[in-house]
């Protein structure tokens, strides 16, 4: 078992996208309120005084799309400023990345996940839920402003939607072939879109691999990251492909991390709830900090029993919430 020392903080439940496969179309969510998201000071004492010396070193920024927290460029620069942090990295979906882009690195931001589920851009506005193609194009502003700053590895998750982008999957594994970028392919997960997800199902891991394997040839890989991804590469392309293949093949019993969601509830699992604290009722509760560490060191011990529960009973588990508003 690996030491559980990766934390995926989620900033804001809110995004500027409404992807097929974490939204239902049409579909009316209750976000938190602004008052009861983690403040920017509740979070610093929460990672200093109870996750780190818990054991979490490493750190990664999620939404919603945390490009929409007006503060976000001083949490980085708080998390970077801890002695302890080994690692901060940031996924987006990159639609404000080429004016933040700068300011990230500037802040201490040295690696970048950016969703990019398509190239054309009728298919990308399909699976964003946003019409035209000008958000493709500002998202691949993005993108290029973040290789242009310097961001390394610079990484690009795609989930992969049958008949909808994975048609597309050489001409994105292409992508990696001239450039020092990192292609994921992630399967669809029933999270989020449970309709949708039973409509089409996911495309395993292993048909991708093929796929490319056949056009290319496929040979293992390496690149920094804290994740589950199993690295490959096409002989001689200067970037490596990532297949994240959390439906296919479990890799419970690998899981390093624990997830905070925006309003303070801390999981074990993003499959699972069970155990979850509401760490923000209880800072704002009064309770000791001590305390409060005690609860999730606690939680820490019993997560890797949670896995395993999760893996042997081949069930997908139980939750409440979007993909959005988990902060996955």
């Amino acid at each position: 078992m690996n030491p559980i020392d990766y934390l995926r903080i989620s900033v804001i439940d809110r995004c500027n996208f409404r992807c097929q496969y974490c939204m239902p179309e049409g579909a009316d969510l209750a976000y938190v309120l602004r008052q009861n998201w983690l403040t920017r000071q509740e979070l610093n004492r929460l990672l200093r005084e109870v996750f780190v010396p818990v054991g979490f070193t490493r750190f990664r920024l999620t939404g919603g799309e945390p490009l929409l927290r007006a503060d976000l460029v001083d949490i980085v620069a708080d998390i970077v400023a801890l002695p302890e942090t080994e690692d901060i990295s940031l996924t987006s979906n990159g639609f404000l990345l080429a004016k933040l882009a700068q300011p990230l690195w500037e802040a201490g931001l040295r690696r970048l996940n950016i969703s990019l589920d398509s190239l054309d851009a009728d298919t990308f506005a399909t699976i964003i839920g946003r019409p035209g193609a000008t958000r493709w194009n500002q998202v691949w502003a993005g993108i290029q402003a973040a290789h242009r700053v310097g961001f390394d590895p610079l990484k690009l998750n795609v989930v992969v939607i049958p008949g909808v982008n994975d048609h597309e999957v050489l001409d994105l594994a292409a992508l990696t072939l001239d450039r020092q970028w990192h292609v994921r392919f992630i399967e669809f997960m029933p999270i989020g879109n449970g309709d949708l997800f039973a409509a089409t199902g996911w495309v395993p891991s292993e048909v991708l691999r093929s796929q490319i394997r056949d056009r290319w040839g496929l040979v293992s890989g390496n690149v920094l990251g804290n994740g589950p991804a199993d690295i490959f590469q096409i002989p001689g392309a200067q970037g490596t492909l990532g297949f994240i293949s959390q439906m296919s093949e479990c890799f419970c019993d690998r899981c390093n991390r624990m997830r905070l969601s925006a309003d303070g509830w801390l999981r074990p699992c993003l499959l699972n709830e069970t155990g979850q604290i509401n760490l923000r009722e209880l800072l704002r509760g009064g309770m000791p900090l001590a305390e409060i560490r005690d609860r999730v060191a606690a939680l820490v011990w019993a997560k890797p029993e949670i896995n395993f529960k999760m893996r042997d009973s081949g069930t997908t588990g139980t939750y409440r919430r979007t993909m959005s508003q988990i902060g996955g």
